[in-house]
């Protein structure tokens, strides 16, 4: 089969939402293994043992899928048989979920939007913080300290535990204080109450303990 040919069957069988392609190319004859790294010179080939070693990256220019249909096509027309070989495909990471509710311009104003909803005799909270970009995660992890808030798999956000009177986590005055931090650097995003109780009365223990996913938080 002509190596163009070998490509377009290959390009087939690529995801979707192929960002590059890792390939090895190897000549029926070795002897034309350094020729055919010449032809394909413009794709910045490399030598690994009786093979070529390259990439074809979907974005295009020198190294896109047209310039390595042309460039195969020369080997053929030059008669230069080869085998293609897929090695590795690269695809774009798997975007974090999105927020529940579009994030607040004020974290400290949703906490106290949060906190208004709740019956007056509330005692414990499990919340979740959650951020308008990961790239914000690890500013708004030292600012929350004293949360001390625990990443939540697949969302850009922390948990965190609050509690009114007595019991396990922080405050409600010190977490709106943690807020404000993040607010004066402007740090955007929103705080909703994921689990809460009432009127606890703790017997033998600092406090309620959560069960999410099967873990304790």
């Amino acid at each position: 089969m002509k190596l163009v040919d070998q490509w377009a069957a290959l390009e087939r069988r690529l995801p979707a939402d192929w960002e590059s392609v890792g390939l090895r190319l190897r000549t029926e004859d070795p002897k034309e293994l350094h020729e055919a790294a010449r032809i394909l010179g413009p794709m910045n080939v490399g030598v690994v043992g009786d093979e070529l070693a390259l990439t074809v990256r979907r974005a295009g220019g020198a190294a896109g899928p047209e310039a390595a249909r042309r460039l195969f096509g020369r080997l053929d027309e030059a008669r230069i048989w080869s085998l293609l070989e897929a090695q590795g495909v690269a695809e774009p990471p798997p975007s974090l979920g999105e927020p529940d509710a579009e994030p607040s311009a004020s974290v400290a104003a949703s906490w106290d939007a949060a906190l208004s909803e709740l019956p007056e005799g509330w005692s414990d909270l499990l919340c979740r913080l959650e951020l308008a970009s990961s790239a914000l995660l690890p500013r708004a992890a030292l600012l929350c300290a004293p949360l001390n808030p625990g990443r939540e798999r697949d969302r850009v956000a922390f948990l965190f535990r609050c509690a009114r009177k007595k019991g396990y986590g922080v405050s409600p005055g010190m977490a709106r204080r943690c807020f404000e931090h993040l607010d004066a650097e402007g740090i955007r995003g929103g705080v909703s109450i994921v689990r809460a109780l009432s009127d606890t009365n703790n017997v033998y223990t600092q406090g309620a303990v959560w069960y999410v996913n099967g873990k304790v938080l």
